[in-house]
């Protein structure tokens, strides 16, 4: 886990799929580092973290949701902003009944799924969608991968790919088997209940979730009233439009922290 050592408000951070807490590298290297206290979290199999040592119960969004609950009693957490990018925000609104203590919440590259799923509503359609839990990818699939995490014709990462490429290979495949086996609450239940502040941010130039699928959905709570949208964006807007994001994350902490 990384830690920006700021004294500020606490910010943690949950990365997307086969990727990890260096696609927050702005953020944590930046003015919104300073400004709040930045955690983020690598999950088992991605990044620094080991993996899981059994697949078919580390790897899915109820366990991933523990870990983050985890996190926060460790670190004594209240108060704290909670920042879910694609899978991360799925761990999020999985976790949200155990962070009692959380201040606020914020997603954006997830469209919040109910059961059963309607991932042909939720999401736009892709070829590179096919890849999304698949073990073993060519490095041509890599990149097609990474290029629909931005906006269209935008220069890939290298920091994504080596991302995908030591994410481990067992992952993918036991992260769809857990969703018919472990299951996952009812997001769309989830944000429609929620009793604390949830802001939606979501790029402009996405490639994956559907803007209109998100406005169908009831968010009671939602911060503004509406969908944050960032230009120069598609589905990492942290990274692709950092200045656009971190103003908005700045001001949603400001919003919703007390102290």
């Amino acid at each position: 886990m990384h830690d920006s050592g700021a004294p500020g408000p606490a910010v943690v951070l949950l990365h997307g799929n086969s990727l990890s807490s260096l696609g927050f590298r702005h953020q944590l290297h930046g003015g919104l580092g300073v400004a709040f206290r930045l955690l983020a979290i690598d999950f088992p199999g991605h990044g620094e973290s080991p993996s899981a040592t059994d697949p078919s119960r580390g790897y899915s969004i109820p366990a991933f949701a523990r870990l983050v609950a985890a996190v926060a009693n460790d670190f004594d957490l209240d108060e704290a902003v909670f920042v879910g990018w694609s899978l991360g925000g799925h761990v999020l609104l999985e976790a949200a009944s155990l962070l009692d203590r959380a201040a606020g919440f914020c997603i954006f590259g997830t469209p919040p799924l109910g059961v059963p799923l309607a991932m042909d509503r939720a999401f736009l359609p892709h070829p590179a969608l096919a890849d999304l839990f698949k073990d073993d990818l060519t490095d041509d699939e890599i990149r097609i991968r990474v290029s629909v995490c931005l906006r269209p014709g935008a220069p890939i990462p290298d920091a994504f790919v080596d991302d995908v490429r030591r994410t481990d290979r067992c992952f993918r495949s036991s992260l769809l088997a857990s969703l018919g086996e472990v299951g996952y609450e009812d997001e769309v239940e989830i944000v429609g209940a929620l009793d604390r502040p949830l802001a939606v941010f979501q790029g402009v130039h996405e490639q994956v979730v559907n803007a209109d699928y998100l406005r169908t959905v009831a968010m009671p709570t939602l911060w503004r009233g509406g969908v944050q949208m960032i230009e120069g964006a598609g589905h990492s807007p942290q990274w692709e439009a950092p200045h656009s994001f971190d103003a908005l994350l700045a001001d949603f902490v400001r919003d919703v922290v007390t102290c």
